[in-house]
């Protein structure tokens, strides 16, 4: 996880350090770690404003006989990455569900993403998580679209022993989740976790679909599930879907078997909605939550 990121910014940092901290010294060293950043999935707005803020950070900066220049081009860095990883807004996906607890009503939270990101997988891990904290769980099946959705939504609701609402297949995928909410409401479950359909994000009837359902059930977090080696793909699909429903934030799956890390980097920035789990393997436990405290921690541990 993040080691390409890792070697970019490891260079980015012994080159910088040998140099006299001059504007064209430094933009000449900026532009070849910027196209590194691109190589490297982070989508080129962000590459932008990365090698700005760095920029801005250490022009004309004056170091002292005795002061470790290394170590302060690490921290520009490193509080140049936290900028780009904090989001205006915050969410704790538990304290969500738990205030809606407390007034005796369902926390209703829909998942959306093309298929293929492993959104079902990641909406049995919420669930599974939400079980291990003593919430009550039921799961709807909304991709009335995908042969075979209903059967992997069955499957994970029978491992995690919860109850599972579905339609027949071609059913009106915003009735499923109606359904699926007011079967939670009369018997007092805590949480409703609805899968979508995943056509290409460019489908306009896929969008009209998440527009109703996210209409019809006034869901308390939107959720865009996305592949992190999708890379640049990833964020403009969380881009167009946030475009259209207005999502709450992000999970990025697959982030075990991704080197480059440029997924994670972008989407926070872009869509300006927080990540707020990274999928890390197949199992239910295969799931931590992000912060970007940790994340930028990870990203510089074995630079220092």
């Amino acid at each position: 996880m993040f080691e390409k990121l890792r070697e970019a910014l490891s260079g980015l940092i012994n080159k910088i350090s040998t140099a006299e901290l001059k504007p064209e010294n430094i933009r000449d060293i900026l532009l070849e770690f910027k196209l590194t950043l691109i190589e490297n999935d982070v989508a080129l707005i962000v590459a932008d404003h990365i090698c700005n803020e760095i920029e801005k950070r250490l022009t004309g900066l004056k170091v002292g006989r005795f002061e470790d220049k290394r170590r302060i081009i690490l921290e520009a860095l490193r509080k140049t990455l936290l900028e780009v990883l904090k989001t205006p807004d915050k969410v704790d996906l538990i304290d969500v569900v738990e205030k809606k607890r407390s007034v005796r009503e369902p926390c209703v939270i829909v998942f959306v993403g093309i298929n293929g990101t492993g959104k079902t997988t990641t909406i049995a891990k919420i669930a599974s998580l939400l079980l291990k904290k003593g919430y009550s769980v039921v799961l709807a099946c909304s991709d009335t679209f995908r042969a075979g959705s209903i059967e992997q939504l069955e499957q994970h609701a029978r491992r995690l022993g919860v109850h599972i609402i579905k339609h027949r297949y071609g059913s009106d995928a915003a009735a499923v989740a109606y359904d699926a909410v007011q079967y939670a409401r009369a018997r007092g479950i805590n949480a409703v976790l609805i899968d979508t359909a995943g056509r290409m994000q460019t489908n306009k009837n896929l969008m009209v679909e998440m527009e109703k359902i996210v209409r019809v059930v006034k869901p308390d977090l939107t959720i865009f599930v996305g592949d992190a080696l999708a890379g640049n793909d990833a964020v403009m699909q969380a881009e167009e879907f946030n475009k259209y429903i207005n999502i709450s934030g992000s999970i990025l799956t697959k982030m075990d078997a991704d080197a480059k890390g440029g997924a994670a980097i972008s989407i926070a920035y872009i869509t300006k909605k927080p990540i707020l789990f990274l999928g890390t393997g197949q199992k239910y436990d295969d799931i931590e939550p992000f912060k970007p405290e940790i994340i930028v921690n990870r990203i510089m541990s074995c630079i220092e």
